[in-house]
């Protein structure tokens, strides 16, 4: 079995508090878009009852340390199901780079086995599963643009989101989300925490006023490029830009595809960066 497993941007991020557990509680719009890895899901033959994972990418860790072992180890456990399954991951999201790929492996993992192994959950059911494995998970396992609370598990989906073209911009470096949450300081985030979120949007235009990220303030210090790009971004015809969840990439969004189309001629062009062309999934 094959299931893509897509990127994602924040075009809304607030970090509103910490759990005394250490979970960080968040405010995010989350979108899905037309980047993907790819997941391969195949019985193991003469095996026993194991689950094996493998990556393409030199930079992702395979077997026990792959976080779409601990999804599929997970949904298995709860199910006491033990056929030896293979899994592979073609890595074409980039590592460290605020898109959550990582995550999204970890959620087709999980959907993906559901349907092979047909062990019959419901997303509903996956979500609190997905919860215990990263902020990001129960989004990609829910698979349609939200507004996400608390740490990622509350879901609402935004029934009236245009559809969008982007540029993203991956600067050629990884960033770490735990380095980047260890430096936020949550006293001046508290400072523009907006309660009163527009959730209905009938175009583009209309998103520009909440492209915010408390994080990025943090990553750009450490890396100025992010501003860099950003930048860039606006000057090839971007509405808004903004780094995605705790970076390195940056996003644009764009009033429509010919201008996307555009600015990703020109900006693949920049030297130590990787561009791509995406659209909203919605």
């Amino acid at each position: 079995m094959r299931i893509l497993a897509p990127a994602k941007v924040n075009l809304y991020l607030r970090v509103v508090g910490k759990r005394a557990d250490g979970y960080h509680l968040v405010d995010s719009i989350i979108v899905p878009i037309s980047l993907y890895d790819e997941i391969q899901i195949a019985r193991r033959k003469k095996a026993q009852g194991e689950v094996t994972v493998t990556c393409d990418d030199p930079l992702v860790p395979a077997g026990r340390k792959n976080l779409a072992y601990k999804s599929a180890s997970l949904l298995l456990g709860r199910r006491e199901v033990h056929d030896p399954v293979h899994i592979h991951i073609q890595k074409r999201i980039p590592v460290g780079a605020g898109l959550g790929g990582g995550s999204s492996d970890a959620a087709a993992t999980m959907l993906g086995l559901n349907r092979f192994l047909r062990l019959g959950w419901d997303k509903s059911s996956m979500i609190p599963m997905a919860a215990t494995l990263g902020a990001d998970v129960p989004f990609f396992v829910h698979g349609r643009v939200v507004r996400a609370r608390g740490i990622g598990d509350q879901l609402k989906p935004l029934s009236f989101f245009p559809r969008l073209w982007m540029v993203i911009l991956y600067p050629g470096f990884p960033v770490s989300t735990r380095w980047v949450y260890k430096n936020l300081d949550l006293k001046l985030t508290k400072l523009n925490k907006n309660t009163s979120l527009k959730v209905h949007f009938q175009g583009p235009e209309e998103l520009v006023p909440i492209l915010v990220n408390d994080l990025e303030g943090v990553t750009i210090r450490r890396y100025p490029q992010i501003a860099f790009l950003k930048e860039r971004l606006i000057q090839e015809g971007a509405l808004g830009a903004l780094m995605s969840g705790s970076g390195s990439s940056v996003f644009g969004i764009f009033a429509a595809e010919k201008g996307a189309r555009r600015a990703f001629r020109r900006l693949r062009e920049e030297e130590g960066v990787r561009a791509y062309l995406v659209r909203s999934l919605t």
